[in-house]
């Protein structure tokens, strides 16, 4: 029997598909493939923006996976979504203060500042069987 994917759920694994496009965006321009100078501002790493790279490509592979996890249904993808989107914001923050702009990490921001208030939501704790 397979089971009946609830909308939060899927809503929420949408939303860490759309963490994973914004963590590759970042990763692109830290490499300098993509616009370093896109419609949000410049994206940089302190000097090096190597490390940058390296810290959103694995943010990038940390949220496919939760994306997998989110999407059939394993009870453990909400308690890594949650800490990955804090991660996320915490990496967003230090990249502002390594001289990436504000607008360059908005979408970041943005996108995993919705993951983590949804994710927080007494309703997608009880579609896991979480809240208390």
């Amino acid at each position: 029997m397979s089971k009946k994917r609830p909308f939060g759920i899927t809503l929420l694994a949408l939303l860490a598909g759309a963490g994973a496009i914004v963590a590759l965006i970042h990763t692109l321009q830290m490499l300098h493939l993509f616009p370093i100078r896109g419609p949000f501002g410049e994206a940089h790493f302190f000097t090096f923006d190597l490390l940058g790279a390296l810290l959103w490509g694995l943010m990038v592979v940390i949220y496919m996976w939760v994306f997998r996890m989110l999407w059939n249904l394993d009870a453990q993808g909400w308690l890594f979504v949650v800490v990955l989107a804090t991660l996320n914001l915490i990496l967003a923050v230090v990249s502002i203060f390594g001289n990436s702009t504000f607008q360059a990490m908005l979408p970041s921001l943005l996108v995993n500042g919705l993951i983590l208030i949804y994710g927080m939501l007494p309703g997608t704790k009880a579609a896991f069987n979480l809240a208390k």
